[in-house]
């Protein structure tokens, strides 16, 4: 991988020495490259709606080795977790407490969230930050809607954009639990007057904080255009290779007791009694993203921007099951000296095969008085789901290429738009959007669940269509240069994710969800002071949410709510105190209620703790309930101190107490937590050099002992009344540490 990566970045210095760096500055270039994220996607100072700007500085500052969602959890209502406890490998993330498969993410305007989970999973895409120029987050409904996720937060991200002038980057980050970090970066500037293009190798290696949950990720990055005077062409691509170890788990809270860092899985007993970790318990995946962006400019008012995209995706995650009952593997017991066997100690694969394409357009016109887009999307996804058992104890004809279970899944995804933002009155300007959506998802074939009462596999094969319309309308009034007013009210709709249709009861029959988003703000800006304030009204119909009801074949199940909301404050400032020292803030107020909870078929035992009597299942109306993992307050505060090169920032964040379920049962919850980091770092400049930069981050600098997510793996109750519950948690890291040391040519 470094012979590569050297080979590619002196091909783009050689070629950048040669290019026409003095050419048209001034000209067209850089805005033809910035309108290829697509302006539906972007809200700007005119939008009525609430969102926050990261910039390239930020996310370079803060881009020491950690995945990308704990690089925004400094922005309002941003809560991120990790299942290693250390920001690396698979996290997680929620915004206003609505978890990823509600956020839509986009990459340069094209739709990142999976079409099945609705999920985004950072972990496919290492060191990604790296290869952002910028990154906005619209909290609420947004100002629209292209993918399956958009139902509460968007986040928009536009990768590298056109640099003038030749570059090179090397930089290197160690951590604790031995974590390295490789960047390698190059690109040639504008050559020509009209070509360029850019590149990364990364590679991430890391032992994680919980026992056993090491990653070893790698990817790439590279992008060329054209930039013509009227019309642009530009290639990108990415992808990553991930070897993951699993600990998604989490961990039981009284074995946290005595081993914080305890993992559980691929923990079996060998032929001689002996106590073991199967050392191959990981997930293993290959992503590649393809996009071609093209956009013509007809005049200074009309562009018109095409983009056509294709995302290749496979892998497996690997396990090891103890004592599994061979009948829900489509394998016949086995008969040995002792007896015939119908459970065996087995290894399976669990595979993931799928293919996603489409386009994005958008006609942008923009007059003084006007700016009006008019758009759509339209994007397939295939893919296959299969499982085998690849060794079984005591099993010597196995066949591991055997599929035991195999399914198919087809969904498309179209969508028509029509936005304008129109000045009414001077510095009062109208926001109208709406969108029309329809949606095709057809499944074929088994599942991986057996159903006991039928004696077989799960047969998931079914069909759905959606037509959603989604409206929008909202004023901004922008009473002079420092004072701003917004309103607005949203519609969105959702159809459920895969999991909503597989893991049901055969009585169960999920339906689409719907928000009503409303929100209120006020922006004051200065140059050297600015706050900002945002009330939520976010109103949900039909939420599917867990409800602590297990189906025929063992799964948790969801449930459509009628009635539940999300509402609260944002509220945001920041302060330039001298010319050395600088302060921000942000903290979040809320409340996330389910009314009328019905907690369904909870299992009912006798005082007996072992579970073997079961009595009756029961039902318990609960009324008004907290929204499991949503905290009721969210703050973040950074001291920044900067002289000459030198930059020293105290970052603190707060989260309140998170329920694991919708019941509000304190014994089912995780407490706040305070978490105080440090980060310092140096520019040194040189000769022929642009900077040699250093940069340390302490993170938990006081050693806090916290838990940032978990969930109820199983409750019921006694007949005396009683109530027990199996509960994982996740655990993060205390003090650690990552140093970084970047050159930058």
């Amino acid at each position: 991988m470094r012979r590569n990566a050297i080979a590619v970045a002196a091909l783009l210095l050689y070629c950048g020495l040669y290019a026409e760096t003095e050419s048209k500055k001034d000209s067209m270039h850089v805005y033809l490259d910035e309108v290829v994220i697509s302006s539906a996607a972007r809200a700007n100072e005119k939008s009525a709606v609430s969102y926050t700007d990261v910039s390239s500085e930020e996310i370079e500052r803060r881009n020491i080795g950690q995945e990308l969602p704990f690089l925004l959890d400094l922005t309002p209502s941003f809560v991120a977790t990790s299942e290693s406890g250390t920001g690396l490998g698979n996290t997680g993330y929620r915004i206003r407490g609505t978890d990823a498969n509600r956020v839509n993410v986009m990459v340069n305007g094209i739709p990142l969230n999976d079409a099945e989970s609705h999920d985004v999973y950072f972990v496919n895409m290492p060191d990604f930050a790296s290869s952002l120029s910028s990154v906005q987050i619209q909290r609420g409904v947004g100002t629209s809607a292209q993918g399956a996720g958009a139902f509460g937060a968007s986040i928009n991200m536009q990768t590298e954009k056109l640099r003038i002038n030749p570059y090179a980057e090397i930089a290197n980050t160690y951590g604790s639990f031995n974590t390295w970090k490789s960047t390698l970066k190059a690109g040639t500037g504008l050559m020509n007057g009209r070509w360029a293009a850019d590149a990364r190798l990364s590679q991430v290696l890391s032992d994680g904080y919980i026992e056993r949950s090491g990653v070893n990720m790698k990817s790439y990055f590279f992008s060329a255009g054209y930039y013509g005077e009227k019309s642009s062409v530009k290639f990108v691509t990415f992808g990553g290779n991930q070897r993951t170890n699993q600990s998604w788990n989490g961990v039981n809270p009284d074995s946290m007791l005595v081993n914080r860092r305890y993992n559980e899985l691929g923990e079996y007993v060998d032929a001689n009694g002996n106590r073991q970790f199967y050392d191959n318990q990981t997930d293993n995946y290959v992503q590649t993203h393809y996009q071609l962006h093209g956009l013509h400019q007809f005049n200074p008012e009309l562009n018109l921007n095409i983009s056509a995209h294709y995302t290749r995706g496979k892998g497996y995650y690997e396990d090891y099951k103890v004592r599994a009952k061979l009948n829900e593997y489509s394998i016949a017991p086995v008969v040995t000296e002792s007896g015939t066997l119908t459970r065996a100690d087995l290894i399976r694969q669990k595979w993931l095969d799928n293919h996603f394409g489409g386009m994005v357009w958008s006609l942008n016109y923009n007059q003084n008085w006007v700016d009006a887009v008019v758009g759509g999307g339209m994007n397939r996804y295939t893919g296959s789901h299969f499982g085998k058992v690849i060794w079984m104890r005591y099993a010597d004809n196995l066949d591991p290429n055997k599929n035991w279970y195999y399914n198919t899944v087809l969904k498309d995804d179209a969508n028509i738009y029509a936005k304008g933002t129109f000045e009414i009155l001077s510095g009062l300007y109208l926001n109208a959007d709406v969108q029309y959506r329809y949606i095709h998802y057809a499944l074929d074939g088994v599942g991986d669940k057996y159903d006991k009462s039928q004696g077989r596999l799960t047969d998931i094969t079914q069909a759905h269509d959606f037509h959603f319309l989604n409206p929008k309308v909202g004023l901004n009034y922008t009473i002079n240069r420092h004072y701003a007013l917004y309103t607005s009210f949203s519609v969105a709709n959702r159809e459920p994710n895969r999991k909503n249709y597989t893991e049901v009861g055969p009585n169960e029959k999920p339906t689409h969800e719907t928000l009503y988003n409303t929100e209120l703000g006020y922006k004051y800006q200065h140059a050297s002071f600015s706050i900002g304030m945002n009330l939520f009204n976010m109103q949900y119909k039909n939420q599917l949410i867990l409800t602590g009801k297990i189906s025929e074949i063992g799964a948790a199940l969801t449930t459509n709510i009628p009635d539940s909301y999300r509402r609260g404050v944002e509220l945001m400032a920041a302060a330039k105190i001298t010319d050395w020292l600088k302060w921000s803030a942000n903290l979040a107020l809320s409340q996330h209620k389910i009314l009328n909870f019905i907690e369904q078929d909870i299992d009912v035992y006798d005082n007996a703790t072992d579970m073997k009597n079961w009595v009756r299942t029961e039902n318990l109306d609960l009324g008004t309930t907290n929204i499991a993992m949503s905290p009721n307050v969210v703050g973040n505060n950074m001291f920044s101190f900067h002289h000459k090169g030198f930059e020293l920032s105290l970052i603190s964040q707060y989260v309140s107490k998170q329920y694991l379920d919708n019941t509000s049962d304190e014994k089912r919850s995780i407490p706040s937590y305070f978490v105080n980091n440090v980060y310092a770092s140096y520019s040194l400049l040189l000769p022929y050099i642009r900077s040699i930069d250093f940069g340390v981050q302490i993170n938990n600098l006081l050693n806090a002992q916290y838990v940032s997510n978990g969930y109820v793996w199983y409750s019921y109750l006694l007949e005396d009344g009683s109530r027990n519950s199996e509960l994982r948690h996740f655990p993060q890291a205390g003090i650690n540490f990552l140093a970084m040391v970047a050159v930058r040519f």
